[in-house]
C-alpha cells in the first residue's frame, strides 16, 4: 500500500514536473535575429515576436507564421512597353525587398512575390510610355527612380519595403535596331558633309583675310609713297619761295644731266646722237652748275 502510494506521489510529481517543462518549453521562444514570428491565439492575431528571447502563453498562443526578414530579389523579369514615339522595348527588370511588418504579409496578400512583379511590370510600361526612346537610354537613372518610388508606395500595405528596383536592359526587336543604325549611319554622314563645309568655308575665310591683309599692305605702301612725293613737292616749293627762280632752274638742269648720263651709259661701242635742244640744255646746266660751285 505504501508502495503504491510512493509509486503514485512520485508519478504525479514526474507529471507535474513534465507540465512545467513543456509549459517552459511552449511559453519561451527564442527568435533568431534574421526572423520575426507571427503568434495567434485561437485562429486571430496575437502578437510578433522580434529576435531575442520572447514569452507567450503555452497552449493558447502558437507560432502560426515564421518569417524571414532578410532582402530578398525576385527573379528577373521581362516585360514588352511602347515609348511615347511608338517603339516597342523589351525591359527587363529585378527588384530587392524585404518584409518589415510581417503581419500585413500574412494576412493582406496571398502572394508577395507575384504581386510585387506585377506591380512592377504595370509601373514600368506606364513610366516608359510617357517618354521617348532616347529618353529611356539617356535617362535611366530616372526612371528607375520614379519606379521605385511608386512600386514603394503601392506595396506599403503589405508590409513590404522595395529597397532597389533596377531596369537592366532595354532591347529593341530586329526591324527597329537596323532603323536606327541606319539612322544613326545617316547621322554620321551628315555631321561629316558639314565638318568638311565648315573646313571649306574657313579655308575660303583665311583667303579672303590675306587678299584683304595684302591690299591693306598695299595701299599702306602707296599711301607712304604717296605722302613722300608730296613731302618732295612741298620742299621744292618752299625752295622755290626763298630762292626764286633760279633754284628750280638749278633743279632742272641737274634732272637733265643725270639724264644725259644715263643715256650714255652702256657696255661696247655706241654712237649717240642728241638733239640740239639737248646739247643746249645740257649746256645751261653745266653753266648753272658751274655757277652753283
Amino acid at each position: 500500500m505504501e508502495l503504491d502510494q510512493f509509486i503514485g506521489g512520485n508519478a504525479v510529481f514526474l507529471a507535474v514536473a513534465a507540465f512545467i517543462i513543456l509549459c517552459i518549453f511552449l511559453g519561451v521562444r527564442i527568435v533568431p535575429q534574421s526572423e520575426k514570428h507571427v503568434v495567434e491565439r485561437f485562429g486571430r492575431l496575437r502578437s510578433v515576436l522580434g529576435p531575442g528571447i520572447n514569452f507567450m502563453v503555452p497552449f493558447l498562443d502558437r507560432v502560426a507564421h515564421r518569417i524571414s526578414i532578410l532582402e530578398r530579389q525576385l527573379p528577373t523579369a521581362s516585360q514588352d512597353a511602347i515609348t511615347a514615339d511608338n517603339v516597342l522595348v523589351k525591359v527587363e527588370t529585378s527588384v530587392f525587398y524585404r518584409i518589415t511588418e510581417p503581419e500585413k504579409t500574412v494576412y493582406r496578400i496571398r502572394d508577395v512575390d507575384g504581386a510585387i512583379a506585377t506591380t512592377v511590370a504595370g509601373i514600368v510600361r506606364s513610366e516608359i510610355g510617357k517618354i521617348e526612346l532616347d529618353q529611356v537610354q539617356s535617362n535611366r537613372a530616372q526612371l528607375i527612380e520614379r519606379v521605385r518610388e511608386q512600386v514603394t508606395a503601392m506595396v506599403d500595405d503589405w508590409g513590404v519595403e522595395v529597397t532597389r528596383a533596377e531596369i537592366l536592359d532595354v532591347n529593341l526587336d530586329e526591324a527597329t535596331r537596323a532603323a536606327m543604325l541606319q539612322q544613326l549611319n545617316a547621322e554620321r554622314a551628315r555631321r561629316a558633309q558639314v565638318m568638311e563645309a565648315e573646313g571649306k568655308k574657313r579655308s575660303v575665310e583665311l583667303a579672303a583675310d590675306a587678299d584683304l591683309y595684302a591690299a591693306e599692305q598695299q595701299a599702306k605702301a602707296k599711301r607712304v609713297t604717296a605722302d613722300a612725293e608730296a613731302y618732295a613737292t612741298a620742299a621744292i616749293a618752299i625752295a622755290i619761295r626763298e630762292s626764286g627762280l633760279e633754284a628750280a632752274q638749278y633743279q632742272l638742269a641737274l634732272a637733265q644731266v643725270e639724264a644725259l648720263a644715263k643715256v650714255a651709259q652702256g657696255t661696247g661701242k655706241q654712237t649717240i646722237l642728241l638733239p640740239a635742244q639737248a646739247l643746249d640744255a645740257f649746256a645751261d646746266a653745266f653753266k648753272m652748275l658751274k655757277g652753283r660751285v
